[in-house]
């Protein structure tokens, strides 16, 4: 059972989170949203009070949020949570309203694209040796290919450290298989967001718009860490959100 904060009023959004930081951190500069709708915010497991699994699996976890979903729920992920968020959508697209993510890592959805094999080659460098590397060099390795706009201290503890730690033993983003088809035969509007920082997350990002006939935005200044841009996400998001709701 996930725990799930739940703020607002208004129509039912759905966020979810990436590695390493859990949802206060990732989905801070959304909270604003609250005035205008019902923001579900929930712990991926392992993350606050949310029961962890033995090892974190987008497979695994798409079927707890796509519970979450309930009669219809517009739907939003980040990074991994944007992997989780595509493979949920795909469970029940009957229950999603609409569906926002932001540099998933589903990274073979443009595999050929020289910049994602680059990223994928040393994604799978990395884990491969995860043992053997101390938890702040393996976050810095790991910030540093993705491009994330976090500061990293010199010595990690309390949630940074369990979140580096859940993070070496999680399976890799790139091996999910989005099923782009049943997708694309969804009646629910998409929107795709990139940083504008990273050739390999702007090539993810256009061939999954591409696929899905999807709405696509770059927003820029804070790298991979697209929803801490606050207010320029939120606008563009919202905006969406606000079409989607009227259909």
């Amino acid at each position: 059972m996930l725990s799930v904060e739940r703020i607002g009023h208004g129509p039912p959004v759905l966020f979810i989170h990436g590695d390493i930081v859990g949802p206060s951190l990732t989905w801070r500069k959304q909270r604003e949203l609250a005035e205008r709708w019902t923001l579900l915010i929930p712990s991926r497991p392992g993350f606050g009070a949310s029961p962890p699994l033995e090892r974190n699996d987008f497979q695994l976890e798409a079927p707890m949020f796509a519970e979450l979903l309930g009669d219809g729920t517009h739907l939003v992920g980040h990074s991994y949570g944007a992997v989780i968020a595509l493979l949920a959508a795909a469970e029940r697209p009957e229950a999603v309203r609409s569906l926002t993510v932001s540099e998933p890592g589903c990274l073979r959805v443009a595999e050929g694209t020289p910049a994602v094999d680059e990223m994928i080659a040393n994604g799978e460098l990395l884990f491969e040796n995860a043992s053997s590397i101390p938890p702040e060099e393996f976050l810095r390795l790991f910030r540093g290919g993705a491009g994330s706009a976090y500061g990293i201290p010199n010595e990690l503890e309390g949630d940074l450290l369990q979140g580096v730690e859940l993070l070496k033993r999680e399976r890799p983003s790139w091996e999910a298989e989005i099923p782009l088809e049943g997708l694309a035969a969804a009646e629910f509007p998409v929107l795709v967001l990139s940083g504008g920082h990273s050739d390999a997350f702007e090539a993810v990002c256009d061939a999954l718009a591409d696929a899905l006939s999807a709405e696509r935005a770059v927003i820029p200044g804070r790298g991979h860490t697209v929803p801490s841009t606050g207010a320029p996400y939120n606008e563009r998001f919202e905006a969406f959100l606000s079409v989607a709701e009227g259909r």
